[in-house]
């Protein structure tokens, strides 16, 4: 294996029906109307010198070296900057380019650091290369004029030019000295990331590049990483780079943390990661990423991983580590016997969106081959599974309807109960993109998040709902759409059923879902409302956007079905543009649910009462199948405490995390950097996951459970995850044209992928809805049982933040905690003072469900009455104050609406102190005896 080296064309790759040919050194060529002079030339094979140019980024044309000459043109204009031509005549090399070019070269070096052999950058500086490709052999200007290189000067003085290196931040060093100010990190920061942290200050030989008044760390730097990718030179550098040197070789993998999927080059020396590179031919991102996949990875190997299986008859005993062959027959003995005893529905199994494709797709077999029975669930159930339920019913399949680019021609676009830019970033630089170009944008949410307002970007309008009423604003949202003839009605016509949209529009149009009488539940203006209702419905192409804040609330189902009306009635389906896209939160949520997670489906969303289907799984996998539907999630946990659903607790996980306190059999899991397989992102693609280094534990996920299914008595034979794959497309309509072959070929594909469309397809519903005729959805506001009142006046709502992730289990075991150490609450400052709260206090939070203890951060980004917390600390325990409240059809908890009070205290909560307890007690490990050989 190799580093794979990307072509770099210099500037970005135009798209246009129009070409042109032109004439480059003699060849001729034909690129797209628009291409620049110096992409033409790199797609001929031949590199023009340059410095400031990359193709990720739009031509600068600053650093003088990529001069050409051009037939009829006088001088030589820089070719990153100059658009090719009908017949124009380009040379790339003379004796006047090679002197202009030196020249450049040695004024440049003239400020730089000679420490090559030494410089973190060594091998991989395109600074160096540049002095090689122009032939540089000597620099005729010295050091003893003012320069930026050396503290001091020859005469011992301080050098007022030179400024020490910024290792403020936790990944990446910045060194002024190596800097050649070509502004790559400041246009990477504005154009690809969007955030505009960076800057150059400075005018001529005072110019360099800063975050602002203080260092990188207290920036508004959100460490995506695009900036140390753009750089040249060692000015801006990796960390791990530094302390360890340049990477020999790379595999491209895919990012296991949010939805988005993004594809990265992970490069290694030997098994070890130096660093992960975002890749370019990643569809899903582009060769762009986030704190989170570029640099928190770490994880993977931190001193917390568990390697060796464990057991234990009881959890207040101390775990002891066992044999992998011990601990798969002491866990299959225990489900024969509990089955034995109590019958076959007696024990069950929960899947992971942590997981391959693969893997889930095994696991929900072996319940249903081994188990005999369809008690398996996904933890998608408390986050998504109302996508699944409300998309499915409207539209007639449980997926997004676009792929993540088709935001670049979106015109209007409606965020509703999701935080893009801390949730799932590297799509929300896309979206902040097309903001800036001109697209409008909604924002739906209770909190005044970044995309309401930040550099270059600010929402048109945004509607600070009160939580829980998601369903009274879209309902009002429509009833503008009706009642002022703003329907697209030969859409309606030809896509819909007529019959249910006649029932929708009579009900949408009644008072009582009139903006005017939604503002008493909502708390938004009516006149934004129909402001914004008349945006969305009239202004081009319209995309919805939502996460969590839509899914987990009592009428979450109601909420997406609301939405695809909505969609639906204005002709918002169907083309790029426009759609309901849920931004899935983790990376395998989709993949969980299209492998048959769920309790009563099998892969690819078929009812397991289905006797066709169910008969075509039978025979490929030799035994009969239960045909009545198993428990959820919640159900599992209930029948539990009920006695009638047994526990013997085993986990596969990579840590001891909370779940495994309360467990009597422990096999340690393989992080996504010790994967083979596949996972499905929030658009539908299938992208593969390939192993950089060898299972810590020994062994692959997808063999344990093989080795489980064994144990139990029935046989499973794969070899590798790809035959796995191969099973999953026999059974699966929509995955019948999946193979690891073609996604190594295409390097991913959007489901449905079959004969009909053997590429994929990264546009649903486009003649037609899958269910055929779109089907309209009555949606009629039903408040949430969860009421506030003297006791517990506020509403808490709960979200995440850029820099961790989930219950932190990943996150917390790297570097990110210097920006996020600990959950904390935000509350207005009128709600602050009314309490007599301040910043940094102490503050107990109470519910109707329990209490907590978290510090307060007074904040205008919340609206008077509404409260917020994240919840990636498990010593905070934010969803131990939550309700059990639930989504009326998926049983998705109502994590976003609780009634809670807030006070000052002096103390942790007395869960928090039983937690923090039970943190030591519950997680023991007996010492290992020693081997009879020692």
């Amino acid at each position: 294996m190799a580093l794979i080296k990307e072509i770099d064309y210099g500037t970005p790759i135009r798209l246009s029906e129009k070409t042109v040919t032109l004439s480059i050194d003699g060849q001729r060529v034909t690129v797209p109307a628009g291409t620049s002079v110096m992409a033409a030339a790199m797609s001929l094979g031949t590199k023009i010198p340059k410095l400031c140019a990359t193709d990720s980024l739009e031509p600068f044309g600053s650093c003088r070296l990529c001069l050409v000459e051009i037939e009829g043109r006088r001088g030589t204009p820089a070719s990153c900057t100059t658009p090719a031509e009908e017949g124009m005549v380009v040379r790339t090399q003379s004796e006047n380019l090679s002197g202009l070019r030196k020249g450049v070269m040695e004024l440049y070096i003239s400020d730089h650091p000679l420490d090559c052999l030494t410089c973190s950058a060594n091998g991989d500086c395109e600074l160096q290369d540049m002095a090689g490709a122009v032939g540089l052999r000597e620099v005729r200007y010295g050091y003893e004029g003012e320069n930026h290189v050396f503290a001091k000067g020859q005469d011992g003085e301080a050098n007022e030019n030179w400024l020490a290196k910024d290792t403020s931040n936790p990944y990446f060093t910045y060194d002024p000295s190596k800097c050649i100010v070509c502004n790559r990190c400041v246009r990477a920061c504005e154009e690809v990331q969007g955030t505009f942290a960076l800057t150059i200050t400075g005018r001529g030989f005072e110019s360099r590049v800063a975050a602002g008044p203080t260092d990188f760390l207290g920036s508004e730097c959100v460490s995506c990483g695009a900036c140390v990718q753009a750089c040249p030179t060692a000015t801006l550098m990796e960390n791990k780079v530094i302390e360890h040197g340049q990477p020999e070789h790379s595999v491209v993998t895919t990012c296991a943390y949010c939805g988005v999927g993004c594809s990265f080059k992970a490069e290694m020396q030997g098994d070890r990661v130096i660093r992960m590179v975002p890749y370019k031919d990643g569809k899903a991102n582009e060769g762009h990423s986030c704190v989170k996949g570029r640099f928190a990875w770490g994880y993977a190997t931190h001193t917390d991983r568990m390697t060796k299986p464990m057991i234990r008859a009881k959890i207040t005993d101390p775990w002891r580590e066992v044999s992998w062959e011990e601990a798969i027959n002491y866990a299959a003995s225990e489900f024969k016997r509990i089955q034995a005893k109590y019958g076959r529905e007696s024990v069950g199994a929960i899947t992971s969106s942590r997981c391959t494709n693969e893997e889930v797709f095994l696991v929900q077999k072996l319940v249903r081959a081994a188990f005999r029975n369809n008690n398996v669930d996904t933890c998608a159930r408390v986050c998504h599974s109302p996508t699944g339920y409300g998309l499915r019913t409207t539209l007639g399949t449980s997926a997004g309807t676009q792929d993540f680019k088709s935001v670049a021609k979106s015109d209007v676009i409606l965020v509703i109960g999701a935080n893009p830019t801390d949730g799932h970033p590297v799509f929300a630089s896309r979206m902040k993109k097309r903001i800036r170009q001109g697209a409008k944008l909604i924002v739906a949410d209770p909190r005044k998040i970044d995309m309401v307002q930040s550099p270059h970007v600010k929402a048109d309008y945004h509607l600070p709902l009160r939580p829980g009423t998601n369903v009274a604003l879209l309902n009002a949202l429509s009833h503008v759409v009706v009642t002022e003839g703003l329907i697209d009605e030969a859409y309606v016509r030809e896509r819909c059923d007529l019959g249910d949209f006649e029932q929708w529009a009579r009900f949408v149009a009644r008072e009582e879902n009139s903006p005017e009488a939604s503002e008493t539940y909502t708390g938004v203006p009516a006149a934004d409302v129909r402001a914004a209702a008349r945006l969305y419905a009239t202004g081009g192409n319209g995309a919805i956007y939502y996460g969590l804040g839509v899914t987990e609330h009592s009428q979450g189902s109601t909420t997406v079905m609301a939405m695809a009306n909505l969609a639906m009635a204005t002709g918002n389906i169907g083309r790029d543009g426009v759609g309901i896209n849920p931004l899935r939160g983790q990376n395998n949520v989709q993949g969980s649910c299209d492998m048959g997670s769920f309790p009563h489906e099998f892969s690819g969303y078929r009812h397991v009462s289905d006797d066709s289907t169910r008969q075509v799984f039978e025979m490929l996998w030799g035994v009969p199948l239960d045909p009545e539907q198993g428990l959820r999630i919640n159900n599992m946990l209930d029948e539990a405490v009920e006695g009638t659903f047994k526990e013997c607790v085993v986990i596969q996980d990579i840590f001891l995390n909370e779940t495994a306190k309360y467990a009597h059999v422990f096999l340690p899991g393989a992080s996504f950097l010790e994967k083979d397989g596949t996972f499905t992102n929030a658009e539908r693609r299938i992208n593969r996951v390939r192993q950089v280094m060898a299972p810590l534990a020994g062994k692959d996920e997808w063999q344990v459970t093989i080795d489980l299914a064994r144990a139990l008595g029935y046989e499973m034979t794969y070899g590798h995850p790809s035959e796995i794959m191969d099973e999953i497309a026999r059974l699966t309509p929509s995955f019948a044209g999946v193979s690891y072959d073609k996604l190594d070929k295409l390097g991913s594909v959007q489901w449905p992928c079959n004969d009909k469309a053997p590429t994929g397809t990264p546009l649903m519903h486009v003649d037609r809805f899958v269910r055929g005729k779109g089907k309209f959805m009555i949606t009629e506001y039903v408040p949430t049982d969860e009421r506030t009142g003297p006791r517990f006046p506020l509403l808490l709502t709960t979200g995440r933040i850029l820099s961790q992730y989930n219950v932190g289990a990943q996150t917390r075991r790297t570097e990110n905690g210097a920006w996020h150490d600990e959950d904390v609450l935000e509350i207005h400052p009128f709600d602050a003072e009314s309490r007599g709260v301040r910043d940094g206090d102490l503050v107990a939070l109470a519910s109707r469900s329990g209490d907590i203890a978290l510090r307060a951060v007074i904040s205008e980004r919340m609206q008077p009455g509404v409260v917020y917390t994240t919840f990636h600390h498990a010593k905070t325990g934010a969803n131990v104050i939550t309700t059990d409240y639930s989504d009326w059809a998926t049983n998705c908890p109502e994590y976003k609406v609780t009634a809670v009070d807030v006070r000052r205290t002096n103390a942790y909560s007395a869960w928090q102190e039983k937690n923090f307890e039970e943190d030591v007690t519950l997680r023991r490990i007996a010492e290992r005896l020693p081997d009879a050989a020692e």
